[in-house]
């Protein structure tokens, strides 16, 4: 059996992973506060997708490969997989405003934009301070923060589902709308997911 020291290559993964979340929340909150949802943009957040996910498999195939990794197995599977969660639904929304052939913008859109990339914002600070433990009182006042941000998600989304089922009266609009927003709120949701794996990884290690 061959022993090795913790193998730290892990956080280069996860921060490499956060910047590609990162390029992504921001090109989608562009797209959307332009108002104009051309291919060019959507296509490249389908490439930093791609990204994404090889960077994910590259730290599964690390992670079995390791002997010793410096987080336990299951919490640095979870973490990887929710964070690259976080960039699929991005993308899922954005792709869903070019097959639909979205041309306006609304403006709860981009309220719900500009909370996902705050709270991406937020998911990059907890994975940059998860190195050291030191940081554990930065990384559990982030999760709350992430929280709250999660809420005032929830909030637009039912607001705006209620303005829409009240006033929408062609149903496949209301359909592609519903679908737009459920997918965003969907990437928050997975940025609070995020901060409940931190803030776990945290008080087991604390």
């Amino acid at each position: 059996m061959r022993f090795f020291p913790k193998e730290e290559k892990f956080f280069d993964f996860f921060e490499e992973l956060a910047a590609r979340i990162k390029a992504g929340g921001a090109l989608f909150l562009e797209l959307v506060e332009g108002g104009a949802y051309d291919a060019a943009k959507i296509d490249r957040i389908k490439e930093i997708e791609h990204e994404a996910d090889i960077i994910t498999h590259r730290t599964c195939a690390k992670m079995h490969s390791t002997f010793l990794t410096p987080l336990d197995r299951e919490d640095i599977y979870s973490l990887i997989n929710k964070m690259d969660s976080i960039l699929d639904m991005t993308e899922a929304a954005a792709s869903r405003l070019l097959l639909y052939g979205v041309k306006e913008p609304a403006e709860a859109l981009i309220e719900q934009a500009r909370v996902l990339n705050e709270s991406i914002g937020k998911v990059q600070t907890l994975i940059h301070a998860l190195r050291d433990m030191k940081n554990a009182p930065l990384m559990l006042q982030t999760c709350i923060e992430i929280h709250t941000l999660e809420n005032a998600g929830d909030v637009i989304l039912r607001t705006t589902m209620a303005r829409l089922f009240e006033h929408e009266p062609d149903v496949k609009e209301l359909i592609k709308w519903k679908e737009i927003h459920e997918r965003i709120e969907e990437a928050i949701d997975t940025c609070e997911d995020v901060s409940n794996i931190v803030e776990g990884i945290v008080l087991k290690n604390g």
